[in-house]
């Protein structure tokens, strides 16, 4: 209840991603727990951001394949303003060189700003925001290792 005695407000839901047909298979997969990237019909070659065509080969023809999930931090920035819910801060975004050697931009979880290191070994993991959105963040790697490609 709140202050003036009705109900309390509901939570504020994370924006939405713009999600076209290059990138629909992207959170879909990460609904299944799954990291997926383009790999061109073409050349053979994986790509990521998503793009309706190869900038190797010019094909237009691609797939969606799973990867590793795991990787390194290549570079990340901590944002402290402007504060927007739902977002929680000091928020970390990373930039990750997975092993197969593509960068995603994803936020880093399970670490403080100050333990934030480049290089650092990251492994994916994937948040439910809310029933409609799974999205795929960074922690520092275990010795297990990351679900990405399952």
């Amino acid at each position: 209840m709140t202050a003036s005695g009705g109900a309390p407000a509901p939570a504020p839901r994370r924006p939405r991603p713009a999600v076209t047909a290059d990138t629909a298979y992207f959170f879909e997969g990460a609904r299944e727990h799954r990291l997926l990237v383009q790999r061109c019909d073409g050349c053979g070659r994986l790509r990521h951001p998503p793009s309706p065509v190869c900038p190797q080969c010019r094909s237009y023809g691609w797939e969606a394949v799973p990867v590793s999930g795991r990787g390194e931090l290549y570079s990340y920035t901590v944002n402290h303003h402007p504060q927007v819910p739902p977002f929680e801060y000091p928020l970390l975004v990373g930039l990750i060189e997975l092993e197969e050697g593509l960068r995603v931009v994803a936020d880093l979880i399970g670490v403080e700003p100050a333990d934030v290191r480049i290089g650092m070994p990251l492994e994916v993991e994937f948040v439910e925001c809310d029933p409609d959105l799974t999205l795929p963040m960074f922690r520092p790697a275990s010795a297990g290792g990351g679900e990405g490609g399952r």
